[in-house]
């Protein structure tokens, strides 16, 4: 357990751009607890001690504000940023130097017995608030981009966005800025947004074109029946 900390301690360090201290990683990093919480848990679970596991779990949950089932299995270092909101289910796996920030679920579709939760390969990345769900796998050093719901599996490599998430681009995988998110796609539903809001544009402009040749038929029609009065 404490080559674990030390082990978890330098990465997080490594790669938080907050830049924390040894002190603040050890006693102010809900995410770092949250995984020693679940060591303990998911060795209860591994024993036969599944009662005792998820009052472990539990203890976890409520000092950490991230719910991890004693069942799942986590590689190392593991780093969850924040962390707030985060759930990862009983059948879930996630590998070696992962991250996760918060609001993140590893959630299932089905209410089956067996295989329901997805599997996270080393260096990938789940963005705040994504939503992955199924036994679907997450490829290695894939991205998940923050506010996702990914429900396909994700190949090596590759940044999906969206809902359902697909993607970012058809020229492959795209440089990556923070919560997992393409550097030149920063607001997927933004950039939807501002897509409608210019065909709402050129939808009045048609329909005032319109408009205008109505009302100059209706006037060309009224000089006409003058005229002819």
């Amino acid at each position: 357990m404490t080559l674990e900390l030390i082990e978890l301690g330098r990465s997080i360090r490594a790669r938080d751009p907050a830049r924390p201290s040894w002190s603040e990683v050890i006693f102010s990093y809900p995410g770092l607890h949250a995984v020693l919480w679940h060591r303990v848990a998911h060795a209860l679970w591994g024993w036969g001690l599944r009662g005792w596991g998820r009052f472990v779990s539990h203890l976890g949950r409520m000092l950490t504000g991230i719910e991890i089932h004693p069942g799942a299995r986590i590689g190392r270092r593991l780093f969850i940023d924040h962390g707030m909101g985060v759930v990862i289910g009983e059948t879930a796996t996630i590998g070696d130097d992962v991250t996760l920030y918060h609001g993140v679920t590893l959630g299932g579709l089905s209410l089956k017995p067996g295989k329901r939760h997805p599997d996270v390969l080393d260096g990938a990345i789940i963005g705040a608030g994504a939503q992955v769900l199924g036994p679907i796998t997450v490829g290695r050093g894939a991205r998940v981009g923050a506010n996702a719901v990914a429900v396909a599996s994700v190949a090596d490599g590759v940044t999906v966005v969206g809902i359902p998430a697909r993607p970012s681009g058809p020229d492959g995988p795209r440089a990556t800025v923070g919560y997992g998110l393409p550097s030149r796609e920063i607001d997927p539903v933004g950039e939807r947004l501002t897509a409608l809001e210019d065909e709402v544009r050129a939808l009045r402009v048609a329909l005032g074109a319109r408009e205008n040749t109505v009302l100059e038929t209706r006037e060309g029609s009224a000089r006409h029946e003058h005229r002819m009065s």
